[in-house]
C-alpha cells in the first residue's frame, strides 16, 4: 500500500514525465522527489523544490520549471490547488475528501501503517551492548539498552533483516580481577585493590558458595579458575534477566573468547594478509589502517606473540561479514570515539566498502538527577545506578522513553523527579495519555451506540482546519520511519509522538467529536470518532517502535 506523500511523488514525477515528453521541459527525470510539511498551512500541505532542482539542467529560471510543472499537476486526482511561491517553490494543496481517505488507509493497515521498505531484505547486524559479565549493567549500558532496541524495530519496520547481537568482553585481565575479587568475598578475604569492590561481589560469593559449597576447598589454582567461571555464569545469567525485564531481547550473545578458542582471530589475519594490508615489523604483525585514514597502524600481534584486543576487533568484524551480514551496526560508549576510524579501517582493509559496510555510533553520557542532586556513577567503587535500579525509580517505559528521545550523540540529563509526575511536562505520560484519552472517547462512543464502523466512514465531513492538521501529522508518520532508520535515530519517532499528541489535543478541543445532550450522532460524529481511531492506531504504532506500552486506560 503507498502512502499518501508516495502517491504525490509518484504525481510530480508523471508531471514531468509528461511535460519532458511534450518537449516543455529538456532535462532528466529526477530520481527523488523532495516533499516538505510547510510550517504555514496557508501554504499548502506540501511545498516541492523540484523546480529548483531541474532549472539549470532545463536552462529555464525556476519560476518558469514550476509553472510548467503546475500546469501538468492541474487537475491531478486528489490535488485541489498548486501555486508558486518565492524563488520557484511548488505549493500543494490536497482535497479535503481525498486526504481524509488516509483515515480508512491506516484502519485497514494497522500495525502494519508506518512501515516502508526502504531497507527491503538488507541483512544488519547491530551490535548496541558489549559489556563485561564482571557486574551489573550500568547506566551507559542502560541509555543502548533502550535505544539500541529502539533502532532494531525501526530498521526492521524499514524492511531490514535485524539481529540484534550483544558482545559478551569475557577475556582478558578483567576477568582474572573479576574471579580473584568473588573468591576473597567467598573466603572472607580482603578483596584485592585492584579488584572489584562493589557490594554486588559479596552477593555473588554467597550464590557462587551456594551452589557448590566445594569450591571453597579446590586446590588453589583450580579454585581461583572455578570461581572465576562460577562468578561469569551467575553475572551473565543476571544480565540477561535485567534485559528481560527491560523489554530488551537479543537474537546473539556472542562471546569474545569464541573468537579465541574457534581459530576465528587466525582466519582474520589471513584474510586481511591477503588482501595486502598486514606487515611486519620489529617482530609484531600490523595492520596498515593508515591507508583507510586511521590516524596509526595497529598491532594485531605483539612481538612476544600475544594478541592484542585489536586482533579480536578484526576477528569479530570479519566473523559479522562472513556470517552474512550487509551491514554491521556498532553502537558505543562515549569514551569509545577513537573506534571510529579504526573499525572503518577494519572494514577497508577487508576490501568492504567503510560507507556502507559498517556503521559506528557513539553515545554520550547520561547524568541522573535527584531532588535536585546529581547522582554520581562509580562503578568499581559500587556506587552505580543501575539499569534495574532506575527501572524501579521511574518504570520501564519512563526509562525507555527518556533515554530514546534525545539524539544519542549528545549528553543528556535524566530528572527522576520529572519523570514520577503525571503530568505533561513528562513526555511519556503526555503521549500515553493521547492514547489513553482516545481510548476512553471510544469507549464512550460505544456506549452512546455511535458507530466506529469504517464501513460508515464519510471522508467529505472532515474540513475543518484542525481535522487537515491532524490528518497532514498521521500521513507524515511512514516518512519518519523511514528518516529514522536511515539516519539511525529513533529519536524522531519519540519526537514526532509527542508533535503528534499535541496536534490531536488541539483537534479535540476545536472539533467536537461526541454528541452533547440530547444531540443526534451524526455522520460527522462517527467521520471525527474514526479519525481519532486511526490517530490512537498511530500513537501504538510509534510507541511500539519505541518498545514502550500504549495503555488503553491511565
Amino acid at each position: 500500500m503507498s502512502t499518501q506523500v508516495e502517491q504525490l511523488e509518484a504525481a510530480i514525477k508523471a508531471a514531468v514525465s509528461r511535460a519532458v515528453s511534450a518537449g516543455l521541459l529538456d532535462t532528466q527525470l529526477p530520481e527523488a522527489i523532495s516533499l516538505e510539511r510547510p510550517k504555514n498551512r496557508d501554504h499548502g500541505d506540501y511545498a516541492t523544490s523540484i523546480a529548483l532542482q531541474l532549472a539549470k539542467a532545463a536552462g529555464k529560471n525556476p519560476r518558469e520549471v514550476a509553472q510548467i510543472i503546475c500546469e501538468q499537476l492541474s487537475g491531478t486526482d486528489g490535488i485541489s490547488a498548486v501555486d508558486i511561491a518565492g524563488p520557484g517553490f511548488i505549493n500543494i494543496t490536497l482535497n479535503r475528501a481525498s486526504q481524509a481517505e488516509l483515515v480508512t488507509a491506516i484502519l485497514v493497515a494497522t500495525s502494519e501503517y508506518g512501515k516502508v521498505n526502504v531497507l527491503s531484505g538488507v541483512r544488519i547486524n547491530l551490535e548496541f551492548i558489549s559489556a563485561n559479565p564482571t557486574g551489573p549493567l550500568h547506566l551507559g549500558h542502560t541509555r543502548w539498552a533502550a535505544v539500541g532496541d529502539s533502532l532494531g524495530r525501526v530498521l526492521s519496520a524499514a524492511g531490514a533483516l535485524v539481529t540484534r547481537e550483544f558482545y559478551i568482553n569475557d577475556r582478558g585481565n578483567q576477568m582474572d580481577l573479576f574471579g580473584a575479587s568473588v573468591e576473597a568475598a567467598a573466603l572472607g578475604n580482603p578483596i584485592p585493590e585492584d579488584g572489584y569492590q562493589g557490594g554486588y561481589i559479596v552477593d555473588l560469593a554467597k550464590q557462587v558458595v551456594d551452589a557448590n559449597p566445594a569450591i571453597t576447598s579446590l586446590p588453589e589454582g583450580e579454585r581461583h579458575s572455578a570461581f572465576r567461571e562460577a562468578a561469569y555464569a551467575v553475572q551473565l545469567k543476571d544480565q540477561q534477566r535485567v534485559l528481560d525485564t527491560f523489554g530488551t531481547h537479543f537474537d546473539v550473545w556472542f562471546s569474545e573468547r569464541s573468537l579465541h578458542d574457534q581459530g576465528a582471530v587466525e582466519h582474520g589475519l589471513e584474510k586481511l594478509r591477503s588482501q595486502g594490508h598486514v606487515f611486519e615489523e620489529e617482530g609484531a604483525i600490523w595492520l596498515r589502517t593508515t591507508d583507510f585514514g586511521d590516524d596509526k597502524d595497529r598491532v594485531l600481534t605483539k612481538s612476544d606473540g600475544s594478541l592484542t584486543y585489536f586482533s579480536s576487533d578484526t576477528a569479530y568484524y570479519i566473523n559479522k561479514r562472513e556470517r552474512g551480514f550487509d551491514i554491521c551496526i556498532y553502537m558505543l560508549g562515549a569514551d569509545h570515539h577513537g573506534y571510529v576510524g579504526r573499525l572503518k579501517a577494519i572494514a577497508a582493509c577487508a576490501g568492504d566498502d567503510p560507507e556502507y559496510n559498517i556503521d559506528v555510533l557513539i553515545g554520550q553520557l547520561v547524568k541522573i538527577m535527584e531532588g535536585g542532586e546529581e547522582v554520581k556513577l562509580s562503578k568499581r567503587a559500587g556506587t552505580i545506578i543501575t539499569l534495574e535500579e532506575l527501572v524501579e525509580k521511574v518504570g520501564v517505559d519512563a526509562a525507555r522513553y527518556t533515554l530514546i528521545r534525545y539524539p544519542v550523540d549528545t549528553p543528556m540529563v535524566m530528572d527522576i523527579d520529572v519523570l514520577k509526575r503525571n503530568t505533561n511536562e513528562n513526555p511519556v505520560y503526555y503521549v500515553q495519555y493521547a492514547h489513553a484519552r482516545i481510548a476512553a472517547v471510544l469507549r464512550n462512543a460505544q456506549e452512546l451506540s455511535i458507530s466506529v464502523n469504517i464501513r460508515d466512514f464519510d471522508a467529505t465531513q472532515l474540513t475543518h482546519d484542525r481535522e487537515n492538521e491532524l490528518l497532514g501529522a498521521l500521513a507524515e508518520f511512514p516518512r519518519v520511519v523511514q528518516s529514522a532508520a536511515e539516519l539511525r535515530q529513533p529519536h524522531r519517532i519519540a519526537r514526532y509522538l509527542e508533535e503528534l499528541a499535541g496536534t490531536y489535543h488541539g483537534f479535540y478541543a476545536d472539533c467536537r467529536v461526541l454528541p452533547m445532550g440530547e444531540e443526534k450522532p451524526s455522520a460527522l460524529h462517527t467521520a471525527r470518532l474514526l479519525l481519532c481511531s486511526s490517530t490512537k492506531q498511530v500513537i501504538k504504532n510509534g510507541l511500539d517502535l519505541l518498545g514502550v506500552s500504549a495503555p488503553e486506560r491511565m
